[in-house]
């Protein structure tokens, strides 16, 4: 689906139907580096049981004009200026990794667009090891590696994609490959520079749900953990094992974590 957002065009999936504004809405937001792929499964399912839903290419990814957008605040605000693209009142915003401070931040600022909060591998401080920033920004094929190796738990290294004859690696590996030059610095500079989580958190007035897993190298379930702590009454998943990219390693305990 098609929109034009401060003048740049936006594509979003909307899991295999059509964008429906009488029902509840839900959006589903990526990480740094990736496009509305990442949701492949899950948006089906929720396109399937009610929802209208919309997956974005954030700008500068996937099939969205550029440029890629510079910090945290700017995609917040990006978000709740797609939502009125769509002609859509409010949305129950779900977030991995960056996209999770994307959705956290734009519930603190626009928080009559919010109706719920899922956010995944999230933490209070989201830290980019130098090594990596540097490799982004020179846009070596190390940063792309890191961000595969780092993000993918114990099972991605031994084989252990749910759907045969799929390589979680290279599935995460040619996603990256596909950015445009530029684009993972910025976006892993946004999340280095974001400092304002636990402040947003405090202004969250939505029911709100944290999925993290056990051995996430990237947001440790201990800074998700933080996070949740400012949240008002938010409710804690701590899936077994998982690693960062809970929407491969653990496709149907992520989906029951947040339809729950």
């Amino acid at each position: 689906m098609n929109f034009t957002v401060n003048g740049k065009d936006v594509f979003a999936a909307t899991g295999g139907r059509d964008f429906d504004k009488s029902l509840p809405a839900v959006m589903l937001i990526h990480g740094a580096g990736f496009d509305r792929s990442t949701w492949a499964l899950h948006s089906r399912w929720f396109a399937h049981h009610g929802f209208a839903v919309l997956v974005p290419d954030l700008p500068g990814h996937g099939r969205s004009q550029g440029p890629a957008l510079k910090s945290i605040a700017e995609m917040a605000d990006w978000t709740a200026a797609l939502l009125d693209a769509a002609a859509t009142a409010k949305a129950h915003l779900i977030g991995h990794s960056m996209g999770s401070l994307i959705a956290l931040e734009t519930a603190a600022r626009h928080p009559a667009k919010v109706s719920a909060l899922g956010l995944i591998g999230t933490a209070a401080r989201m830290t980019v090891g130098p090594d990596l920033l540097k490799a982004a920004e020179a846009n070596n094929h190390d940063a792309i590696d890191m961000v595969s190796i780092w993000g993918l738990g114990f099972d991605a290294e031994i084989g252990g994609s749910l759907a045969p004859g799929m390589w979680m690696h290279g599935g995460a590996q040619r996603v990256l490959q596909h950015c445009a030059p530029g684009v993972l610095f910025s976006d892993l500079s946004a999340c280095n520079s974001y400092q304002d989580a636990l402040a947003a958190a405090a202004k969250v007035t939505v029911p709100t749900t944290l999925v993290l897993g056990e051995r996430d190298m990237m947001t440790p379930a201990k800074a998700g953990k933080a996070l949740a702590s400012a949240i008002p009454h938010a409710r804690t998943v701590l899936l077994k094992g998982a690693g960062h990219m809970m929407m491969s390693e653990r496709p149907d305990e992520l989906l029951a974590a947040l339809a729950g």
